[in-house]
């Protein structure tokens, strides 16, 4: 039998139908006992790794900006001015828990603008 070279092998394809490429794929998994699926990637794996939620701690404010860190601080959360006032006193105040990490960066980006100190834990 001669040999077929890839080029001849895809205009062979390209002359076929889903069909007949579906069954020809069906056909070269039977007879060479493999699979047709693509493993899945390194980089998924990788993916799974990041935290799915995550907690934010304010870690430290400026002074001169508490005022608009505890209006920042009851906007995200929703608490009364006498407890984000307490919070925001403390040294490590926590902001939100079990949250994604795609809100826990847009809290950051928010007390960052400020000059306060957020960091963001799984």
């Amino acid at each position: 039998m001669a040999k077929i070279s890839k080029e001849e092998i895809i205009n062979a394809l390209k002359e076929m139908t889903l069909l007949e490429i579906n069954d020809l794929v069906k056909s070269i998994e039977k007879e060479f006992n493999v699979s047709a699926v693509m493993q899945a990637a390194p980089a998924a794996a990788a993916k799974t790794d990041a935290p799915e939620t995550v907690n934010v701690i304010l870690t430290k404010i400026d002074q001169t900006k508490k005022i608009q860190a505890i209006k920042i601080y009851r906007e995200i959360t929703g608490v009364g001015l006498g407890e984000a006032k307490t919070a925001v006193e403390s040294s490590s105040a926590k902001i939100k828990e079990g949250i994604k990490p795609a809100e826990a960066e847009e809290i950051k980006k928010k007390f960052a603008e400020i000059g306060a100190e957020v960091k963001i834990e799984a």
